[in-house]
């Protein structure tokens, strides 16, 4: 029986989150406050008291998600023993801070340069995601490389029949048009900034590069698997690299969890706010026990 940690991304947040830990545990009142020092802004107030709107921020949403995992599971102590951990495109930083390959400190100021840089991508070219529920994969990836004068890609592969394309804004509805077309149950486009996950992030994947190669990364006491293969990961530099193509490379959820399944994941537990990905896994591997962490 092996026990894998799954750590959220964007979406997951609400608004009051993590306060109750903030209030109840001096730890964790003390790594919330360093978040605080470490950001130059009390990114608490806006997620113990904030509306909706202001965490949906991508400057605010992605740091405070990462914060509310993190400390959740230094919360865990002795019972945070993964035998392999994966994160949800920003989940990934969470699980590699999780699992000792970056410090506290460097991974929240890779988050935080993380959204900055996808903030001014998204700025620059309008741009958006869309659900696609009830079509094989394979026939998702078929419509979208039909459309060849502009960008649409497979952005997230989140558990059989559920995928998410990313791309400029003509060529997603458009997308929807075929896919609906093509007889998905829906196509729907979301409430996003930009388009994540596909080749106009270019410019932030540059930009959060530079910012990756420069800090130190250590050898994770279990294996993380990564979003860009699927696959486990120890060494550092593969870490590194992974990190770097994941935002622009689709994040391979569905296959994630099946690798992980493959490779003996009995249980999981989700790290951080909402049930999101508990309720993949059990998409993705019916059979499989998934579940919040409780302190």
């Amino acid at each position: 029986m092996k026990k894998a940690y799954i750590f959220p991304g964007q979406g997951s947040q609400f608004k009051g989150m993590g306060k109750d830990l903030y209030e109840s545990s001096p730890k964790a009142n003390g790594l919330f406050e360093k978040g605080n020092s470490v950001l130059g802004f009390r990114i608490t107030d806006i997620m113990f008291e904030g509306t909706d709107e202001d965490l949906k921020q991508t400057k605010v949403t992605q740091p405070a998600i990462f914060l509310h995992s993190v400390v959740l599971a230094s919360l865990l102590g002795d019972n945070f023993k993964p035998d392999m951990v994966a994160g949800h495109s920003l989940g990934e930083f969470s699980a590699l801070t999780a699992a000792g390959a970056i410090s506290f400190e460097d991974g929240l100021t890779l988050v935080y340069q993380r959204a900055m840089a996808m903030q001014k991508a998204c700025e620059a070219t309008p741009s958006t995601m869309a659900a696609v529920l009830g079509l094989d994969d394979n026939k998702v990836e078929e419509i979208c490389a039909s459309i060849k004068d502009d960008i649409v890609v497979p952005a997230n592969y989140n558990c059989p029949g559920q995928l998410v394309i990313s791309g400029t804004v003509p060529a997603v509805t458009r997308a929807c048009e075929l896919l609906k077309a093509a007889g998905a149950k829906r196509a729907l486009v979301l409430p996003v900034g930009g388009a994540f996950h596909s080749p106009l992030m270019e410019p932030a994947r540059l930009e959060l590069s530079k910012a990756i190669e420069s800090t130190v990364f250590n050898k994770p006491f279990c294996a993380v698997y990564q979003n860009v293969n699927a696959s486990p990961e120890t060494e550092p530099e593969h870490i590194k690299k992974n990190l770097i193509a994941q935002l622009t490379a689709p994040v391979r959820w569905t296959q994630t969890i099946q690798k992980m399944t493959t490779d003996g994941a009995t249980q999981y537990y989700e790290v951080g706010p909402g049930k999101v990905l508990q309720g993949l896994v059990k998409k993705i591997s019916p059979s499989i026990e998934a579940a919040s962490v409780s302190l």
